[in-house]
């Protein structure tokens, strides 16, 4: 029996193995233990910063974060449309509004140019966001120079969503290194995955140490029980930090992998009419989480979603690229910023097999079960 192929697998290796067994152990599986200190220190170290605060997931960090930054009740946040719900979820947690944006085509990022263009409107009417949570989408950046240049100016906050890039670099920095504080995820789709997790980054210690204090429960520094505030059970365990050192260690060539299957699925597709990748943008390089395509059903002979089913059939996991947030019936009454884009990129999109651990000869089935749907695709009506 041909064994399933998946999205984004976790991939790991004897390194993981050998340090999740001496955490174990050493009996250190709880929320404290020398692991998730070390981890915290490593990632800083790869990503060039100050502080990390490693958390329960991307979803907590992006909660800290903002609600460190004073992000509460009768504010304004911008959010890509064109992401995945936990980029917009914790704006909800805190009582605050979301309020969505479109993308650029070119990158599929923000785009800077309408994110300026209704900053300048908000400023005429004295009514700003308190923050923008710009996302890079599938291991790519957004444009920084231009994003925080626009942001500063208009004094709004920033807070980097790069659950999907770490690894990769805009003009030779780390994703996970802009803004005011950053967020990283380690799901276990991730290209570093802890099975589950996060961060929390930042250059300023006062942030850090709030968030940190917050994601344990507010508890005060004091020999018995005392919380001045309500606090978050958000802390990452040491046996998960135990693996994330582990990962850390392969994750330059976890991201050569991945760009080399990005490589190939854009040589093999290159003369396929109706099949386009998603762009890379020439200031950085994307760790291409997930390697994702747009198919023209017309030009292609197929729908997206008639190739899914196809290669569902066979055991091949593809999954349509994120369903935009103002398309999604909990922010039907949210504000919306252009949507043109992401529509028509959620409408043609497919993310394909990308996992570190794809073999050629997995990649070379997906392909031509790719190539082969037309002929057959009035099967999968």
């Amino acid at each position: 029996m041909t064994k399933s192929i998946y999205l984004s697998p976790p991939h790991m290796d004897a390194l993981e193995r050998e340090m999740l067994l001496e955490a174990f152990d050493s009996n250190w599986v709880t929320s404290v233990g020398p692991h998730i200190d070390a981890f915290e220190g490593d990632v800083a170290a790869a990503l060039g910063v100050r502080r990390v605060v490693a958390v329960a997931s991307g979803t907590a960090a992006l909660h800290l974060a903002l609600q460190v930054l004073g992000v509460g009740p009768g504010d304004e946040v911008l959010v890509p449309s064109f992401t995945f719900a936990a980029s917009a979820n914790p704006v909800a947690y805190l009582g605050a509004t979301p309020v969505f944006i479109d993308c650029s085509p070119d990158t599929w990022t923000i785009d800077v140019a309408l994110l300026e263009g209704e900053l300048e409107r908000r400023a005429a009417i004295g009514k700003q966001f308190k923050a923008v949570v710009p996302v890079d989408l599938f291991g790519q950046c957004c444009d920084y120079d231009a994003l925080l240049k626009v942001c500063e100016a208009y004094g709004v906050l920033v807070v980097e969503d790069s659950a999907e890039a770490l690894g990769s670099t805009y003009r030779d920095r780390q994703a996970g290194s802009f803004g005011d504080a950053a967020i990283l995820s380690f799901n276990g789709n991730k290209i570093l995955t802890t099975g589950g997790g996060g961060m929390v980054v930042t250059d300023d210690d006062d942030l850090a140490d709030q968030a940190r204090y917050l994601a344990t429960q507010a508890r005060e520094p004091l020999p018995y029980y005392e919380h001045r505030a309500i606090g978050y059970n958000y802390r990452m365990n040491n046996v998960l930090a135990a693996i994330g050192r582990a990962q850390l260690a392969h994750l330059p060539q976890r991201v050569a992998a991945r760009r080399a299957l990005f490589a190939n699925y854009s040589e093999q597709f290159s003369d396929v009419a109706g099949i386009t990748m998603m762009p890379q943008a020439d200031y950085g390089v994307s760790n291409c989480w997930l390697t994702c395509i747009t198919i023209d059903a017309d030009e292609f002979g197929a729908s997206p979603e008639q190739v899914r089913l196809h290669l569902a059939s066979l055991g091949i996991e593809s999954r349509a690229t994120w369903k935009p947030m103002h398309m999604q019936p909990v922010f039907a009454d949210a504000p919306m910023i252009g949507g043109a884009v992401c529509a028509d990129l959620y409408a043609r999109g497919l993310c394909l097999p990308s996992g570190s651990a794809l073999s050629e000869t997995e990649q070379s089935r997906v392909i031509a079960e790719i190539l082969a749907v037309p002929a057959r695709k009035d099967a999968l009506r």
